[in-house]
């Protein structure tokens, strides 16, 4: 279908209306790059103080898109349904009379358009969109009832993929309150369970990075897998996937460790763990933990995403917290024996077998949904 086409411009303006942080009234809603989602879902808002804020943001109302413009491939495109102030990051875009809010955002959140920003912003490593470039889009215009018509069937595809997201959250939260039910609080220890130094139940050793600078692409680029501290943070309990490699001369002055074993942050993001899916190398800011069974290892990640609160208090806090592996090795951990660990294991393994499962129809949902997308904004609908 050939529709007509008009620059974004045309259709909304894209207001950049400052406001200094004197002039933010206490308990104004502010929303960063950190509470949107990929995808535009809003995961928080934070109400701030006059003056709290460090510098001046943008204002933005329920009647505006919130596009971020830092990393645009990240695709936070958000509808607001409350008022408040923005990062600068983030452009507050305000649909004119002739084109409907949802069908507008829907449009810019396509994969396509998504792509089409990134090739067009600037920055290697903070690459940012002008509002400028954005407002030169070429937005497509055809009737009202249409766009609306078209942002509904979007917004139902788009709340099942939501649905099915909050399902396989709500799974990963499974193996915490399993563990709450079996053993207890592991902090307090209200079940008084016997307790046991960490390094008895397994070896603990600091992962390899001894080449300096650390990234000479000589080290880089091969077939063997580097695990670094934010792909641990980022993962739910397993690392299944990986962004860098080492090459053999990066793998000979590192060590790959086999897959199940449990890796620890030390730095900045502290006790942060996930559990090996294959054989990885990683740096000296990541710690190894390996009990060389599955069911202590998985009960040992688990028991530090429960007491990681406690961790980061004690942690030294010197130019960035940390903590080092003899603060580790002298953990005491509660221990209600390898008969209950086990049990324990299997409970969790068998939320982890659905929720793999539910990934995968989520996955297959996400293609549907942005084929669905691809098809509206070429008039199959």
């Amino acid at each position: 279908m050939n529709w007509t086409t008009v620059k974004l411009v045309e259709v909304a303006s894209i207001e950049r209306k400052g406001v200094d942080p004197s002039a933010i009234e206490s308990g104004t809603n502010y929303l960063g790059l950190e509470h949107i989602q990929s995808g535009g879902r809003i995961i928080g808002r934070k109400k701030v103080l006059n003056g709290e804020l460090a510098s001046t943001k943008f204002s933005f109302s329920h009647e505006h898109i919130l596009y971020g413009k830092l990393r645009p491939y990240l695709s936070k495109i958000a509808l607001p349904d409350f008022d408040g102030v923005c990062s600068t990051d983030i452009l507050p875009i305000r649909p004119g009379p002739k084109i409907d809010k949802k069908f507008l955002a829907y449009f810019l959140r396509q994969p396509s358009m998504v792509d089409y920003a990134t090739s067009r912003s600037t920055g290697a490593n903070l690459p940012r969109l002008s509002p400028k470039t954005l407002a030169e889009f070429d937005v497509p215009l055809l009737p009202l009832d249409e766009q609306t018509r078209i942002a509904a069937i979007l917004d139902q595809a788009n709340e099942l993929c939501y649905l099915r997201q909050n399902a396989i959250k709500k799974l990963n939260l499974l193996n915490q309150s399993i563990f709450y039910e079996m053993f207890g609080n592991p902090v307090i220890n209200p079940k008084k369970w016997d307790t046991e130094k960490l390094a008895k139940l397994g070896s603990l050793d600091r992962g390899i990075s001894k080449y300096r600078p650390r990234n000479d692409p000589v080290l880089l680029g091969g077939e063997h897998p580097l695990i670094q501290t934010g792909d641990v943070s980022s993962a739910q309990d397993y690392i299944t996937s990986f962004s860098s490699t080492y090459s053999d001369i990066g793998l000979a002055q590192s060590k790959k460790w086999p897959a199940g074993t449990v890796c620890i942050t030390i730095a900045a993001n502290i006790a942060d763990t996930a559990i090996l899916d294959f054989d990885a190398c990683f740096p000296d800011s990541v710690v190894a933990f390996n009990a060389e069974n599955h069911e202590t290892n998985f009960f040992i990640h688990v028991w530090f995403k429960l007491t990681k609160g406690e961790l980061d208090r004690i942690a030294p806090a010197v130019a960035q917290k940390n903590i080092n592996l003899s603060i580790l090795r002298n953990l005491d951990v509660i221990w209600p024996g390898q008969n209950a660990v086990k049990n324990f294991y299997k409970k969790c393994q068998a939320i982890h077998d659905l929720s793999t499962q539910a990934q995968a129809l989520y996955k297959k949902q996400s293609k549907l949904f942005a084929s669905l997308q691809q098809r509206a904004f070429r008039g199959e609908l």
